[in-house]
């Protein structure tokens, strides 16, 4: 019997720090680690160089939007219907799909790479002004 009074006081006897340190854990602020400060590598200030140039970002700006173009005019063109739908085989309406969606690429890419062309290159003139 003794025994079993000695098991329970050491269980308790466990039980007790460990709720007084788990409770004492979450009360305290949070220890942020500070890391060393790391210089940028060559090849890092170089990237850096070449992208405060206006003419890189404009032209990598227009391209992204000849892109944004193309996948945009073959979203429209898809939605595009003919006229004559009824008169039409299956095989004339996908080639009028595919020449409307063409269309659209081809114009909606013109129109967004010069939208970002233009704009990067005045904004990053304003910046650099």
């Amino acid at each position: 019997m003794a025994s079993e009074s000695d098991q329970t006081s050491s269980t308790s006897a466990n039980d007790s720090p460990d709720q007084t340190s788990s409770t004492s854990s979450n009360n305290g602020p949070p220890v942020n680690k500070i890391e060393p400060l790391k210089l940028p590598t060559f090849e890092e200030i170089r990237g850096q160089e070449m992208w405060n140039n206006c003419a890189v970002r404009s032209v990598f700006s227009g391209v992204l939007g000849g892109g944004l173009g193309i996948f945009m005019g073959l979203f429209l063109g898809a939605l595009d219907n003919p006229l004559m739908q009824e008169q039409m085989t299956a095989r004339q309406q996908f080639i009028y799909t595919a020449k409307q969606m063409g269309s659209r690429s081809w114009g909606s890419a013109k129109a967004f790479a010069i939208m970002g062309l233009i704009f990067s290159g005045v904004e990053c003139a304003v910046e650099k002004g």
